[in-house]
């Protein structure tokens, strides 16, 4: 597995990775407001500057985005879930950060599992997204 910055031609593969994962773990979402999200994300992910996990094959097999020290998204696909990768993006954001944030969805917990197993810790909490949404956020910090 190795690490690479994302590419326009790429967007395709992470839209489907996004899709994937959060239809494996967000069950908490209102279909309103995951059609709502699946459109911004259709629009903006495939621009955005990613770091993408690839396979032997040369397969995307997970993204992360990140804004300084700050996670802000970590998918990796759901047929490979488990198999270390989330391990491998988080190991690779602390060896450029020796503190890392993320906000982590209260509903999620495998995501809060993950993080809290990747050394991760409690250090607050919103009501709402990022987009005022009623889906508290969990605020972690790790370093």
């Amino acid at each position: 597995m190795r690490i690479r910055p994302s590419a326009p031609e790429d967007g395709a593969r992470i839209v489907e990775i996004w899709r994937g994962a959060v239809a494996a773990t967000h069950d908490f979402l209102s279909p309103a407001n995951l059609a709502e999200i699946d459109a911004q994300v259709e629009e903006f992910l495939p621009q955005t500057p990613l770091l993408l996990a690839i396979d032997g094959q040369g397969r995307t097999a997970g993204f992360m985005g990140m804004t300084e020290n700050k996670v802000d998204s970590l998918f990796i696909d759901p047929a490979l879930r488990g198999g270390g990768i989330g391990r491998l993006m988080i190991a690779h954001a602390a060896s450029l950060y020796p503190s890392l944030l993320v906000d982590v969805n209260e509903q999620n917990a495998q995501a809060v599992g993950f993080y809290e197993r990747m050394g991760f810790v409690r250090v607050g909490r919103s009501e709402t997204d990022d987009q005022g949404r009623p889906y508290p956020l969990i605020h972690m910090q790790r370093g």
